[in-house]
């Protein structure tokens, strides 16, 4: 059939073209779908890169399975109660099961609720922050608490994208080797917290002063509101800020469910009290944790500080702050009979009331209160009151007794510097009365030791005035003249000799020229300038006659009283072989005064002072464990009736001689002791002893220079011995101390029976001299410790 001649069907419609903005437009997805599948292809191939090269090279954490952070060396007293932290960092490791669940609630709330739920990374967090970089959202924060750990633990704080990968890397590594609570309890110890404490455990004991297993919400909640700034939340620096935070951390609780509406409104409402560094109830063991510090760094060197040592002392924290009060007590009473030196510093005051707050706090900031010894900004003054103002807005009103202390200060006629005036910065007390007193720091300075002299642990030791003041702990350190205080080992070398209580020695004058004493002419008087004749050395000793001492060791010669002194612990080179050794010429410390007279309230033996008993790592594992020694003839000093014969000496000091105050303040007849009064009254002493504890106090001037014509170890160091032992000793049976083998009671006086009446030395300086041959005068020599050895070093002292 002709092509032609086939039917013909419709005619198809022609296809319409598509415009050519609609091609370009499908080019350009296209174009775009490709370049976002590249990119993301790159981009995963350079993170994986990135992860190939940066993953190895990330910090082994392995260590962090058994963590172990820098933990201070921790000083405590015998009850346990802290005395003295030492290290870069406060720290206190808990684990994460003894850590009271209201703190972990608190902080999950505060830093990452979903912390349980999340593999590390808040994905949600990152995009909020990435979108706050653009200022597309407000930034809620994307640290998750893994993330905190692996920064804080390994990376600096720096916000470099370098180091949010490497922080991110090592998250997925804790998450992958840690368990959750593994992780929090890292958290938990490591952070820091403000106020050079380290975790919470650290800060609930910084800032409140309490265990964090006493914690309330309340303080949970403003500890975990410290990590996302320590400085600017912190209730000390910022109260204002800080309270913020904390409420803001209540919230959160409630909104997470960790705490109900009626426990979040009275976390709301409770009143929170920081601890006060300078609480003055609290126990000042300054000097002694000083010590304990630098014999831990003896042993241990630079992992002291490091590795959370635990030391436990002998010290007694009743004791202790007994001796504080005391020596604090009889410092203050000295200064007030001293001469106004005026104030501290003068200042303008504003009138403006507004202002005046300020200038008052910048006026005090460089000048705090020195415990019950406070500072103030006068107001207002006149010879009949003082107004003045406290750093914590405390009024002060001083009049009549109060003011006597400075009255030279509030004369008209005072020079300027000593005028007491408006914008004068001054010091005040609180008398028993409750009443307002000025006065003044002291110049003085002063020590206090005791020790049990059964075994030698030592209960108190106060360095000094004030640690922060002057860190020199005269306890240990200070090598001064004992003046009188030391007569009592002259005449125990004496009972070797011959002489015994009731020999009859002459107080009348004495001149030696410069070849006998060593140096200048001398020509010695006694204290009151007067001479009583002949009298018996327990009376001689009582009155403390220097006329008799200086015979008595003529007698039995210096060298042999050199070497006699040394059984007791003193050092024979600071003690010259010549008779000023009589009067306590040579150097002791307070210390060593302590560890002699020990010697006389044991019986004889000589114990070494020590203060560590224990020491532990902070695991609790014993590393040092010290038992206190047993008195046995090994450390025999002096024969038991030696040191009977003088305790008998010393007792009738205590209660009717220069220390009679003691036994009649103490009412008590065990208290033995003597007073020690040096040359143009230097130093002033009292050293004495109730058989379970011997102490010694002194005062003076770190510059030698005269505490006053008047002043004496009766009247300045007496009264502190007495203080604290009405604390010490309170409750302690009065001892009754039996008469040991070879001593005889003959007319009521005391003698070794070899040297009883008719055998011994009978008088001495008596008209023609000793009514005993010089035979008779020596003693058989008898067993006695070598010299001791060198202990100049404070460390010495404490090592055995």
């Amino acid at each position: 059939m002709p092509e032609n001649s086939r039917p013909k069907g419709p005619a198809k419609a022609p296809v319409p073209k598509r415009p050519a903005w609609l091609k370009w437009l499908l080019r350009l997805i296209l174009w775009s779908l490709g370049l976002v599948v590249a990119g993301t292809v790159a981009l995963i191939c350079v993170i994986a890169v990135a992860l190939a090269v940066a993953y190895p090279n990330l910090p082994d954490i392995s260590e962090l399975a058994d963590y172990r952070p820098k933990l201070p060396l921790r000083v405590f007293s015998a009850e346990g109660i802290l005395i003295g932290e030492f290290g870069e960092e406060r720290r206190n490791l808990t684990p994460i099961a003894t850590i009271p669940k209201i703190m972990k609630d608190a902080v999950l709330a505060a830093e990452d609720a979903r912390f349980y739920e999340h593999g590390g990374v808040d994905y949600k967090g990152m995009l909020r922050a990435g979108m706050a970089n653009m200022n597309r959202a407000k930034s809620q924060g994307a640290s998750t608490i893994t993330m905190q750990v692996a920064r804080n633990v390994y990376l600096s704080s720096e916000k470099t994208l370098t180091r949010k990968i490497y922080e991110v890397l090592l998250t997925f590594k804790l998450e992958h080797l840690l368990s959750k609570d593994q992780i929090l309890e890292i958290y938990l110890n490591q952070i820091y917290l403000g106020n050079r404490a380290y975790g919470f455990a650290a800060a609930s004991e910084a800032y409140f002063g309490k265990p964090l297993s006493d914690i309330t919400i309340a303080q949970a909640a403003m500890l975990a509101g410290l990590p996302k700034a320590p400085g600017a939340n912190n209730p000390v620096n910022n109260p204002a800020r800080a309270r913020g935070r904390q409420l803001y951390v209540i919230d959160r609780m409630q909104e997470a469910g960790f705490i109900n509406a009626d426990q979040a409104a009275q976390a709301r409402k409770e009143e929170l009290h920081l601890r006060d560094a300078a609480d003055p109830t609290r126990l000042h063991a300054e000097y002694v944790a000083e010590t304990v510090r630098q014999l831990m760094y003896a042993q241990y060197g630079d992992s002291t500080y490091t590795r959370g040592l635990k030391v436990y002392t002998t010290l007694v924290a009743a004791d202790q702050a007994a001796a504080y009060r005391a020596l604090r007590r009889g410092i203050m009473d000295y200064e007030r009979r001293q001469i106004y030196r005026g104030p501290e510093k003068f200042v303008d005051l504003p009138n403006d009331p507004k202002e005046l707050d300020e200038a008052v706090d910048d006026a005090l900031a460089d000048h705090p209160d020195n415990g019950d010894v406070m500072s103030a900004v006068v107001l207002k003054a006149n010879a009949k009151e003082i107004q003045a103002v406290r750093g914590n807005g405390d009024a002060v009103q001083i009049t009549g007794d109060g003011l006597k202390p400075a009255q030279s200060g509030l004369s008209d006629k005072a020079p300027p510097n000593i005028r007491i005036r408006r914008g004068a910065v001054i010091r005040v007390v609180k008398t028993p009365k409750g009443a307002w007193e000025i006065t003044q720091l002291p110049e003085v300075e002063g020590a206090f030791v005791a020790m049990d002299p059964r075994d030698g642990a030592v209960k108190a030791m106060i360095g000094g005035f004030d640690f922060d003041k002057n860190k020199f702990n005269h306890v240990t350190q200070a090598w001064r003249q004992p003046g009188s205080s030391f007569k009592p080992f002259i005449y125990s070398a004496a009972l070797e000799k011959g002489f015994t209580p009731s020999t009859v020695i002459n107080d009348a004058p004495l001149f030696f020229d410069a070849g006998t004493t060593g140096g200048q002419p001398w020509e010695p008087k006694n204290y009151d300038g007067t001479f009583e004749g002949p009298m018996s050395m327990r009376r001689a000793l009582m009155k403390s006659k220097n006329m008799v001492s200086i015979r008595i060791l003529q007698s039995i010669g210096t060298r042999y009283a050199q070497d006699w002194v040394t059984n007791f612990g003193f050092e024979r080179e600071k003690h010259p072989a010549y008779l000023p050794m009589a009067l306590g010429a040579g150097s002791v410390t307070p210390m060593q005064m302590a560890t002699a007279y020990s010697v006389f309230a044991n019986g004889g033996y000589r114990v070494n002072p020590y203060l560590v008993t224990r020491v532990t790592d902070h695991k609790d594992k014993v590393l040092v464990d010290k038992q206190p020694p047993l008195l046995n003839e090994t450390l025999r000093a002096v024969p038991q009736r030696n040191a009977f014969l003088m305790a008998s000496l010393l007792q009738s000091v205590a209660s009717g001689g220069t220390a009679a105050k003691a036994q009649a303040t103490l009412k008590r007849t065990d208290i033995y002791g003597k007073t020690g009064t040096t040359n143009d009254s230097l130093d002033a002493w009292f050293a004495g002893f109730q058989p379970t504890m011997a102490a010694v106090a002194w005062m003076g001037y770190d510059t030698p220079r005269k505490l006053g014509d008047r002043e004496t170890g009766g009247g300045l160091s007496l009264p502190i011995w007495i203080n604290f032992m009405e604390t010490a000793i309170k409750g302690v049976p009065v001892a009754e101390v039996p008469a040991p083998p070879g001593v005889v009671n003959v007319g009521g006086e005391w003698y070794y029976d070899d040297y009883a009446p008719g055998r011994g030395v009978a008088s001495l300086g008596v008209d023609s001299g000793p009514t005993q041959p010089a035979e008779a005068i020596a003693a058989p020599p008898i067993s006695a410790p070598a010299p001791v050895e060198e202990r100049s070093r404070i460390l010495d002292l404490f090592r055995n």
